[in-house]
C-alpha cells in the first residue's frame, strides 16, 4: 500500500503551486490503473490519448495563471451509462457493444468546460438496475477492501475507480441509491441531487423517469461541493432543472428524524451500531435527534419502483428491435415482467409517486433531515446479485437496498457518508435526505458534520 490517495482539492493546491503537473497526474492514473485495474474491473473503457491531450492544455492554462475551476487538471471517471463522444456507451449490454455517441451529455461538457479530464468509462450492471456491478459484456466489478465482494451497484464500477485510487472522484447516476450504495460499500461520499439540479440532455432514455439523476462519489464532502458547483444550474433544454432551490436552513438546532429500520427488514446489527453512534453524535452536537419508524408506504414505494423499471426496460426493448435478444438473462426477465403490466398499473405508479412526493414536503415542514442507513447489508460476494441473507434473516432482491429508493422516487437530495467500519474492516454508511431543493443546506450540513474518511485502499506509485 502507498500514501493514501489525494481528494480533488489536494491535487488542486498541487496544480496550482506548480508541485504537479495535469499529465503527470493523468499518467500516474493511467499507471495505477494498469497496475490494478486487472483485479477490480472498473474501468471499461480508457481515453488515454484524449487525457493526456487535455491535460497538456490544462497545463498550460494552469501555467498562465487561468484555471477554469478547481478541477482543472483533474481526471475524473465516468460511469458507462453517460455518453462520452467517441468512446463506447454500452449499458452494460451486449446489445450495445458497438455504440459510439458523436455528442457529450451534458454533465461531461461542464465537466470538460470546468477543466476536469475525462479519463474513461465504468463498469455497470445491464441497464443499470441492479445492485451490485457485473453483465455479459465486461464481467464483474469488485471491491478494492476486498476484492472477493461487490462495491455494489449500480455505479460499481465508478465507486471501484475512486476507492483504489485511480481517480479521485467518478460522477455516476443514482436511480434508485445507485451511487450512495456503492459509495457506503466503498467508504466514499456519494452525492444524489434534487431532481434537475445537474441538468441532463444527449443522454440514454429515461427508463426511470426522472427518478434518476446523475451523482457524484468522492473522498470528502468538500469535493461533492467543488463538482456540485460545476454540474448544477438551470438549462432550458432540461425543464426539470428550471426549479427554484430551497432557502438556507437558518443557524439553529437541526431536527432530525432518526429511522433506523423500515418496516419488519432487516438491518446487520453493525450497520445498526454505527449508525446508531452516528446518530446520537448529532445529539451531542445540538440537534434534536427523533427516533421513528418509516414515514411512507413501504409496499407503495416498492410497487412504484417495481412498475416504472420494468416498463421502462420493456419500452426500451420495444423501441430498438433486436437488443432483447442480445440482453442478458435479468434484463430480459425485468422486459418480460414490464410487458405484463397494464397501462392502469403504470398510470397508479405515477400516482402513487405524486402521493409519496407530497407526504415528504410535508415531513419536511416538520423536520430538516432524515437519516438512515444507506445500506441495509455489508457487502457481499461480487458475483451474487444480493445477499440471500441479512442479519440471520432471509432476503430479497432489494432488502439491501431499502432505505434508498425512496429519496429517488420523491425527487429529493441525499447524501451517504461514511461512519465506520465492520469488525472485519468494511465500510458502513450513513444516509441524510433533506427537502427537496434543499441542496445546498444538506451539502452544507454534511462537510460539517461529515466525520473522516477511513483509510482506503491505495496503490504503490
Amino acid at each position: 500500500m502507498g500514501a493514501k490517495p489525494e481528494s480533488i482539492a489536494d491535487l488542486a493546491a498541487a496544480l496550482a503551486a506548480g508541485r504537479l503537473s495535469s499529465k503527470a497526474l493523468v499518467e500516474r492514473s493511467l499507471a495505477r490503473i494498469r497496475r490494478g485495474d486487472g483485479r477490480l474491473n472498473s474501468f471499461v473503457a480508457l481515453d488515454e490519448a484524449g487525457a493526456l491531450e487535455a491535460a497538456e492544455q490544462s497545463d498550460a492554462r494552469l501555467a498562465r495563471g487561468e484555471a477554469r475551476s478547481p478541477l482543472d487538471g483533474v481526471p475524473i471517471s465516468i460511469k458507462d451509462s453517460l455518453h462520452v463522444a467517441g468512446l463506447p456507451s454500452t449499458w452494460g449490454s451486449r446489445a450495445l457493444a458497438d455504440f459510439r455517441p458523436a455528442k457529450d451529455e451534458l454533465p461531461v461538457v461542464r465537466l470538460r468546460a470546468a477543466g476536469a479530464i475525462i479519463l474513461g468509462k465504468t463498469n455497470v450492471p445491464e441497464f443499470t438496475l441492479e445492485g451490485y456491478t457485473r453483465n455479459d459484456l465486461f464481467g464483474v466489478t469488485r471491491n478494492p477492501w476486498n476484492p472477493e465482494l461487490t462495491p455494489g451497484g449500480s455505479t460499481g464500477g465508478g465507486a471501484a475507480s475512486v476507492a483504489a485510487g485511480f481517480v479521485p472522484a467518478a460522477i455516476g447516476t443514482d436511480g434508485g441509491g445507485s451511487v450512495r450504495r456503492p459509495a457506503c460499500h466503498t467508504g466514499l461520499v456519494g452525492f444524489k441531487p434534487s431532481i434537475g439540479r445537474w441538468p441532463r440532455i444527449d443522454g440514454f432514455p429515461a427508463i426511470l423517469t426522472d427518478f434518476e439523476t446523475a451523482g457524484s462519489l468522492t473522498r470528502t464532502v468538500e469535493d461533492a461541493l467543488l463538482l456540485d458547483a460545476a454540474l448544477k444550474g438551470p438549462d432550458a433544454r432540461d425543464r426539470r432543472s428550471l426549479y427554484a432551490s430551497a432557502p438556507p436552513w437558518p443557524e439553529r438546532r437541526l431536527r432530525v428524524l432518526y429511522a433506523p429500520h423500515f418496516g419488519g427488514a432487516p438491518v446487520d446489527p453493525e450497520v445498526a451500531d454505527a449508525v446508531d453512534a452516528f446518530a446520537a453524535r448529532l445529539e451531542r452536537d445540538g440537534h434534536e435527534v427523533r427516533t421513528a419508524p418509516v414515514f411512507f408506504d413501504l409496499a407503495a414505494a416498492a410497487r412504484v419502483w417495481q412498475v416504472v423499471s420494468r416498463v421502462g426496460v420493456a419500452w426500451f426493448m420495444r423501441e430498438n428491435l433486436g437488443f432483447e435478444a442480445m440482453a442478458g438473462a435479468a434484463a430480459r426477465a425485468m422486459a418480460t415482467e414490464g410487458r405484463n403490466f397494464a397501462a392502469v398499473d403504470y398510470f397508479d405508479a405515477l400516482d402513487k409517486t405524486v402521493t409519496l412526493r407530497r407526504l415528504c414536503a410535508e415531513l419536511f415542514v416538520e423536520v430538516d433531515l432524515v437519516l438512515t442507513p444507506t445500506v441495509a447489508a455489508l457487502p457481499w460476494p461480487a458475483e451474487t446479485p444480493y445477499p440471500d441473507a441479512i442479519a440471520g434473516r432471509a432476503a430479497g432482491p432489494r432488502d439491501h437496498a431499502i432505505f434508498t429508493g425512496w429519496a429517488n422516487i420523491a425527487g429529493t437530495p441525499a447524501i451517504s457518508l461514511p461512519v465506520g467500519l465492520s469488525h472485519s474492516g468494511l465500510p458502513i454508511g450513513a444516509q441524510l435526505v433533506a427537502a427537496f431543493g434543499a441542496d445546498d443546506a444538506l451539502l452544507a450540513f454534511a462537510r460539517a458534520v461529515a466525520t473522516d474518511i477511513p483509510p482506503l485502499p491505495a496503490l504503490e506509485d
